[in-house]
């Protein structure tokens, strides 16, 4: 039996991770594995509340990271750590804290990479509490993905939608270039060979990257449909109440690609985001509409890509060592 171990990042969520934790532990009844909780030094008595609630708890143990580094970050000192008796997994799932599997969702992801070899990643379908899907299967960013997304124009998507990064969830299970990391299990053979998350991401962009990395390594990445988790999502980094773009984002999206296509990748990307995003903006001045986008999104992004490609200022996913 293939052994699992699964990691749980808190960050000030303590009610909602122990929640995440009880759905973990049901999900693992039966399988060969252990839990550890990660607190990303959240100062908020988090770590205290968590491990006396997990005293008693036989194979869950709570951590704490000693650092707020980043959703890579702290899901490393899960990973690091491995399993009690200090072996390492066959695989590792990551679970986000405010995401709850269903009793047999991890199971499903097990038996799915012992069945395939080629999958070097598997990733579950994840829904709301209102019970709606939500969007997690995704292509990898590209210049034409960015002229595609920033366009929002209907003729520009139908020609580019070979590029478009977001992919409809697919209805049956099947190969995906990434998936979100709210639930997401790995080959601990493949980690080895690719390295772990990329710390220099602070949020977002981080499970592309890993991704990316384990198809360059020959592995493939799958959706899993019967995989089924309830996500409420964004409640640690409380992304649906953004007034604007946090720093880290610009900051994350200008690494992946300037690490993975280059100073030229990167460049051709924010031209092609910014043709698209003028057009948007055209489009919208016309109609008298607001554009989609947060307010001074194109400005910034632009601006903080200048400043990666000329040097006039180091930049990383890691300037803002916090979550809003």
């Amino acid at each position: 039996m293939s052994s699992i171990l699964t990691v749980i990042l808190n960050w000030r969520t303590p009610d909602m991770t122990l929640q995440s934790l009880a759905a973990a532990r049901a999900a693992m009844q039966g399988l060969d594995g252990e839990i550890v909780v990660v607190d990303n030094d959240s100062q908020d008595g988090s770590f205290e509340t968590i491990s006396a609630a997990t005293e008693h708890m036989a194979n869950v143990r709570v951590l704490q990271s000693g650092r707020n580094g980043g959703f890579g970050a702290g899901n490393n000192v899960g990973i690091r750590a491995g399993l009690s008796d200090g072996s390492r997994p066959d695989y590792f799932y990551i679970l986000n804290s405010d995401a709850f599997p269903a009793p047999d969702s991890i199971a499903l992801l097990t038996d799915h990479l012992d069945r395939t070899p080629a999958a070097g990643f598997a990733g579950s379908y994840i829904y709301g509490s209102d019970g709606f899907g939500h969007l997690t299967t995704f292509r990898f960013p590209s210049a034409l993905g960015e002229l595609e997304g920033a366009a929002r124009f209907g003729p520009i998507s139908r020609l580019l939608r070979r590029w478009a990064v977001p992919v409809p969830t697919p209805q049956t299970s099947c190969r995906v270039d990434w998936l979100a990391g709210a639930s997401m299990m790995m080959r601990s053979d493949v980690l080895d060979q690719t390295g772990l998350f990329d710390e220099t991401f602070f949020l977002y962009f981080e499970e592309t990257d890993l991704c990316l990395r384990a198809r360059n390594a020959g592995y493939e990445v799958h959706f899993v449909r019967e995989s089924a988790v309830e996500h409420i999502g964004s409640v640690s980094t409380g992304m649906k109440e953004w007034a604007e773009t946090p720093d880290y984002w610009f900051a994350s999206r200008a690494h992946y690609f300037a690490k993975n296509h280059g100073r030229g990748g990167l460049a051709l990307a924010t031209l092609a985001h910014a043709v698209g995003g003028a057009l948007h903006r055209l489009r919208c001045a016309i109609g008298r509409k607001s554009p989609a986008d947060p307010p001074k999104f194109l400005r910034r992004l632009i601006a903080n890509d200048l400043a990666v490609l000329f040097g006039s200022k180091q930049r990383s996913a890691q300037v803002e060592r916090r979550t809003t």
